[in-house]
């Protein structure tokens, strides 16, 4: 009896498993994974293979560490980097804990305080401390008025200044991280702790210490990542002995340099960053990276073991930190009353608090200065440099260039991303975590190292300084921001709905566009408003992929800064810093309304 007998079309079960494999949320991880392949991936194999590409493999690397130059730009790169990191953790922790402990409005406030300038450009960031140390500054000011200084003293480029800069850039990522780990304590631990008699020094080696090692060490590792790779407040903030690794590859980018030697001065750097990650990755997973869990994947090999054992791990450690490192502290300072711990915590927080914000603020009151030149307190108020600023056809065209790119590169991203989160979050695909390691691992690529690479595969194509080109580039750090809210949003989404939306007959796309889109608008709102920031605010790709006929804001900016320093810039940095707060004031009621819908 044939198939045709009984009614049963030839194919029909070959076209249906076709059809199912052609709607497996799987697939939608492959317009991401192609685009960085491409545009990320490809670029970095490509430099690499520059870089050994000379007489013998090991040629260029071996001119990198046998110049003394750059070998003590190395070490020096690595011993700021820790640096910065530990000046982190000594006020990030204080500073989480006074966010834990706070509550309403104040907690609120101080939230806002400490997250706000993160998502204000490093430029900017930095551009405020100038003003404030400089030699007509506000803090040569008040050491004159309080006598002890007579005359303004070089505050910059020092290496004090460079590890203020960057402490105060990197220090949000710090609290935030430590804050994860803090949020989740049993406040009964501590409350029976004081209660038996210990001071506030024997609470936190003893309890504090270890439940929250985790969050310390993820915070500790993201900042020296980040460090290692710093190339813009070093440059401003520091002195020809600050010199960082970074910096030495712009320079050498923009004269006369072998190849092969410019490429291994990029893959050192690399090497290192990867190295550190993996490392990092073995003790504390690469979760720690996109601030996440360990994603669940078709076949989980016993999580439960693995929980088990990787929170005794930690508990072990932190412990044995206490009973070997913390006796000689407990000797000295364990009877000191709770007071005290109380008001180091307020004391330390309220200082982060200040160093913060102050300099944002010092700049929004420059930008309405009526002096001609930068000095603070200003001698009186007008809206001169705002006038000037927007009659500036250079800024103004700075301006919408940096609209234009930051658009486009949003979309890529929020299109790319939307797609690739629903990949990871929908899908039975095995090695989730490996696939979100890839989309997210832009970010602790050094940037200078992506736009080096880069360059080399755009004049391939013709793309240095073009709109695209620059928001192509754009969006390989827009993306991870997108994919790691988006899947934050729908793992909060019920997969029930979209299972009685299909069971009566929707398509996958009527699904998405009736159950899923309303479900994740707000997430995807605030994605796309983070991911225009990111390009917005972009200035080391932008520096090896713009042309003198394609300038951004940023790279106006940074010329600004490096050669004259007036109050135009004071007003850029306030309309960015309006630019910050009113996306997120906007994003409020949407946030509320999705609240109230749930």
């Amino acid at each position: 009896m044939t198939s045709a007998s009984i009614g049963v079309q030839p194919g029909r079960f070959a076209s249906s498993g076709l059809a199912r494999r052609l709607t497996d949320p799987a697939l939608l991880l492959l317009p991401a994974a192609a685009f960085l392949a491409f545009i990320y991936l490809l670029p970095l194999i490509d430099l690499i293979r520059i870089s050994l590409g000379g007489p013998t493999w090991s040629i260029y690397f071996e001119r990198v560490f046998a110049i003394p130059l750059y070998w003590d730009s190395l070490v020096r790169t690595m011993q700021i980097s820790v640096t910065v990191a530990f000046l982190c953790l000594l006020f990030g922790y204080p500073t989480a804990l006074l966010i834990h402990r706070s509550r309403g409005i104040v907690q609120i406030l101080i939230a806002t305080a400490i997250v706000l300038p993160y998502f204000i450009a490093i430029l900017i960031r930095t551009y405020a401390w100038m003003v404030l140390l400089g030699r007509n500054g506000p803090v040569n000011k008040l050491l004159i008025a309080i006598g002890i200084i007579n005359e303004p003293v070089q505050l910059l480029f020092t290496r004090g200044t460079v590890l203020l800069g960057m402490t105060a850039v990197l220090l949000p990522l710090m609290v935030l991280s430590i804050y994860s780990s803090v949020a989740r304590l049993d406040e009964s631990l501590t409350r029976a702790a004081l209660a038996s008699g210990a001071g506030p020094i024997a609470v936190f080696w003893r309890v504090l210490l270890p439940l929250t090692l985790p969050g310390m060490g993820a915070g500790f590792l993201l900042v020296f990542v980040a460090a290692l790779g710093f190339f813009i407040t070093p440059t401003l903030l520091g002195g020809p002995g600050d010199q960082m690794f970074a910096m030495h590859i712009t320079q050498q980018a923009d004269s006369v340099t072998s190849e092969g030697f410019l490429q291994a001065l990029g893959v050192v750097l690399l090497g290192i960053t990867l190295a550190v990650v993996a490392v990092a990755g073995r003790f504390l997973g690469f979760e720690f990276i996109w601030g996440g869990s360990k994603l669940s994947d078709a076949a989980p090999a016993k999580p439960e073991t693995t929980g088990r054992r990787a929170g005794f791990g930690r508990r072990t450690l932190g412990t044995l930190l206490a009973d070997l490192l913390g006796w000689p502290l407990l000797r000295l300072f364990g009877r000191l009353p709770a007071s005290c711990g109380v008001w180091t915590v307020r004391v330390m927080g309220g200082l982060v608090i200040a160093v913060l914000t102050l300099p944002i603020i010092v700049v929004m009151i420059i930008s309405f200065s009526s002096a001609s030149y930068l000095t603070f307190p200003p001698p009186g108020f007008s809206l001169r440099w705002y006038e000037t600023f927007f009659a500036d056809s250079n800024w103004m065209l700075a301006f919408s260039n940096s609209l234009v790119v930051a658009a486009m590169s949003a979309c890529i991203a929020v299109a790319l991303g939307t797609a690739a989160a629903m990949g990871i979050v929908r899908s039975s695909i095995r090695g989730k975590s490996t696939i979100m390691l890839l989309l997210v691992s832009p970010v602790i690529v050094p940037p200078v190292v992506l736009g080096l690479s880069l360059y080399s595969l755009f004049l391939r194509f013709d793309l240095v300084g073009t709109i695209f080109g620059l928001a192509a580039a754009h969006a390989i750090g827009g993306l991870p921001i997108v994919v790691v809210i988006l899947s934050a949003a729908l793992q909060a989404v019920d997969p029930k709905l979209e299972q009685a939306a299909a069971v009566h007959g929707a398509s996958s796309l009527t699904v998405f566009r009736t159950v899923i889109l309303p479900a994740i608008a707000p997430g995807l709102a605030a994605a796309a408003f983070f991911a225009f920031l990111h390009s917005f605010d972009e200035l080391v790709l932008s520096l090896f992929l713009s042309s003198a006929q394609l300038k951004t804001l940023p790279l106006m900016l940074w010329a600004d800064v490096n050669y004259r320093l007036n109050p135009v810039l004071a007003v850029v940095s306030t309309l960015e810093v309006l630019l910050v707060v009113g996306g997120i004031v906007l994003a409020r009621p949407v946030l509320a309304r999705s609240r109230e819908a749930v």
